[in-house]
């Protein structure tokens, strides 16, 4: 006599499963207690699977992994989303016992791809970059980032049979910063458990030259090296720079000396003085730039440096003398005061007003030293 039978813990027990398209899926029923009672395994069809170690379905994908009284073990290689569902384990008892697991297939999403790139693109355009995945499940997120710094895309989601393709627009206008960056869209999805996918696309940017001269001397003296550089910034590279010299051709001189895009002095005079222009274009535009040069006679700047110091000195010494007078005129003021009101306490008793007091004060001092003179 079988001990086990009516025992309540004889039911199946399965779990629900998620796999990634393409992988494994390994479907387990297991029993606490039975009574040498077969277990079966059936897909959503309600197609039968294994019936205890016995192959029901001649599907190469499908194997038995472990077959027992207390087990049956199955798997499914090669899964795809078809074989997403319910699947049934069955316990023949009386009745018959079952449970059922959901096998829940992952859509791996395809590598993403970046349109509405223009090479190049020009200054002051606006553009619109699009980036699409197909094939995900659940629907795949997409992320933009402008070099390495994450920006807001707009995304638009569209079920296509049991998957979904997913895109995401990135609106730009263009400027000449734009020029060499890297614009990348990252697809993250569950399925993608190493590195997720992405897709990049560097931007070319067109745009006029801005010229700026820089010199190498503050204050510029007869005799110096001066050397003026024509620093353009276009692309494409503006074409070689040309300077010019209060409008006209720069002079003939040997002192002078034009090597790409810089201007050399090698010993500076009077005559140089003037307004220096250089100009850089491309296709896009021309820009330029302006550089008033002045000459100065070392000898003059000594002067003047001379000139200055004096200055400074007579100016040190009025300020000096100044506040002197000021300190002893305010010292002057405060003793003037304090004679004041202590001459006027001394005759405050029997006077009928303040210069009466004081005039008191001054009789009671010379009564004083009338009585010390008395007294000796």
């Amino acid at each position: 006599e079988n001990v086990f039978i009516g025992i309540s813990g004889q039911y199946p027990l399965v779990q629900n499963m998620t796999v990634t398209e393409g992988g494994t899926a390994n479907m387990t029923c297991r029993v606490e207690y039975n009574d040498n009672t077969s277990l079966q395994w059936s897909n959503p069809a309600q197609q039968t699977l294994f019936f205890g170690d016995k192959k029901a379905l001649r599907d190469n994908r499908i194997e038995l992994v472990h077959a027992s009284w207390s087990e049956l073990t199955i798997s499914i290689s090669d899964v795809t989303l078809t074989d997403e569902g319910m699947y049934t384990c069955s316990l023949f008892t009386m009745p018959v016992r079952t449970a059922k697991a959901y096998l829940t297939v992952l859509g791996v999403p395809e590598k993403p791809e970046i349109d509405g790139l223009t090479k190049p693109a020009m200054e002051g355009d606006h553009i619109t970059l699009t980036c699409m995945t197909h094939g995900s499940k659940p629907a795949a997120d997409l992320r933009w980032f402008r070099n390495e710094k994450e920006i807001k895309g707009a995304k638009e989601v569209n079920a296509s049979g049991k998957t979904f393709t997913v895109r995401s627009s990135l609106q730009l206008h263009v400027d000449r910063n734009d020029d060499g960056v890297a614009y990348t869209c990252r697809v993250d999805h569950v399925a993608l458990t190493q590195t997720p996918q992405q897709a990049t696309e560097v931007l070319e940017v067109h745009y006029a030259p801005r010229v700026q001269i820089i010199h190498s001397l503050a204050v510029p003296q007869e005799g110096q090296y001066l050397k003026l550089e024509c620093v353009s910034k276009g692309n494409p590279s503006p074409d070689p720079v040309m300077w010019t010299k209060d409008g006209s051709e720069l002079p003939d001189l040997d002192r002078m000396i034009v090597e790409g895009r810089e201007l050399t002095f090698t010993s500076l005079n009077k005559t140089d003085n003037g307004t220096y222009r250089c100009e850089a274009g491309n296709h896009l535009g021309t820009s330029s730039a302006e550089y008033v040069l002045y000459v100065y006679d070392p000898n003059a700047l000594g002067q003047h440096g001379t000139d200055h110091a004096l200055i400074g000195g007579v100016v040190a010494v009025v300020v000096f003398v100044t506040l002197c007078l000021i300190i002893v005129l305010g010292r002057y003021l405060a003793r003037h005061k304090g004679t004041y009101l202590t001459n006027e306490a001394k005759g405050a008793d029997d006077a009928p007003d303040a210069d009466t007091a004081i005039i008191n004060a001054e009789g009671n001092h010379a009564h004083a030293e009338e009585k010390k003179e008395y007294f000796i």
